[in-house]
């Protein structure tokens, strides 16, 4: 049976580098602990110098090939890494399907890599619920780069941009319906485009249309702008991953010059708060349905003695009261 929870000692040993001590941090977040709100106020004074980094894209682009050699390229410039590497869920357990990413275990014996798959757990925007508070753990224990991975569920994986301070759009050439992600706002979360299995018939066709795209979409925007750029690879051999890692040190050096990074990371402070918010408040509204309050305006509404928004108001004001 586990002993008491000494907050102060799990945050030292993961400022200190201990890889056990993360990966509990990071379980009790994702598992909402009782004590998950302290854990966050532990863990904020040492935050807020990793540099986030998201990557997407449809389903087959060579997602977590080119995070695990986005990972050589980082440790190669001595970066420490983390990676939340963001699942489908378990229909059973609710766990992540890929477990600890048996793609990215050349990287399991480097102190300096700490990988971490996570459950969308129903979650349509392709994150986590928990996955904001599981970035502040990586950037509270040190490390410098946060790359999250999303689940490739195409249309609706957008709201990485959220999270990320760059974000990275892959595709591959042949894949038929990646442009025309563009049309559902997959591909205009970018800030690099990534084209990866370059090497393959149809890349040309596919960074042309890319091109195109961008170049319809700068002429709606006034003002100061960043291009975005497009990078080809073949993650599969390493080819153009160093490219790749200076088109995302060239965008932070411009997010930091035009006081976009701070605009971000207030957004995302907006977005997290909200969350947090909003997800306190429905726990208060299933008590009240628990305790038959909900069941009873719910009646009144049917014989019209309420109407539905009267019958919210006398909710509202029950979790005010």
């Amino acid at each position: 049976m586990a002993g008491p929870l000494d907050l102060d000692d799990l945050v030292g040993r993961a400022r200190d580098g201990q890889a056990r001590a993360v990966a509990r941090l990071l379980s009790l977040v994702e598992d909402a602990h009782p004590r998950v709100a302290e854990i966050a106020r532990a863990l904020t004074p040492y935050t807020g110098r990793a540099r986030v980094v998201g990557l997407t894209g449809p389903p087959g682009v060579g997602k977590s090939t080119s995070t695990s050699a986005l990972l050589t390229a980082l440790r190669a410039e001595g970066k420490r890494v983390g990676v939340l590497a963001i699942d489908p869920s378990s229909p059973f357990s609710g766990g992540a399907l890929l477990g600890d990413r048996i793609r990215m275990t050349e990287h399991a014996t480097d102190p300096g890599v700490f990988i971490r798959s996570m459950a969308t757990r129903g979650h349509l925007g392709g994150l986590s619920w928990a996955t904001p508070q599981a970035v502040r753990v990586l950037d509270a224990a040190g490390f410098d780069v946060v790359l999250i991975e999303t689940v490739g569920v195409g249309q609706s994986e957008v709201d990485v941009v959220k999270l990320a301070d760059t974000t990275v759009v892959l595709l591959a050439p042949g894949m038929g319906d990646g442009i025309q992600a563009a049309k559902a706002g997959v591909l205009e979360i970018a800030d690099v485009f990534v084209v990866n299995k370059a090497d393959r018939e149809g890349a040309d066709a596919t960074v042309h249309d890319l091109k195109q795209m961008i170049s319809l979409a700068r002429r709606e925007i006034r003002g100061p702008s960043w291009r975005q750029p497009i990078v080809r690879t073949v993650a599969a051999k390493g080819e153009g991953v160093d490219e790749v890692v200076e088109a995302l040190a060239a965008h932070h050096d411009w997010l930091v010059a035009h006081d976009e990074l701070a605009r971000r990371r207030v957004a995302r402070a907006r977005d997290e708060v909200e969350a947090i918010a909003l997800r306190r408040l429905r726990a208060e509204l299933v008590d009240l349905r628990g305790g038959g309050r909900l069941a009873g305006v719910a009646e009144r509404v049917v014989a019209r003695e309420l109407d539905p928004f009267a019958a919210a108001e006398e909710l509202i004001a029950d979790l005010r009261g």
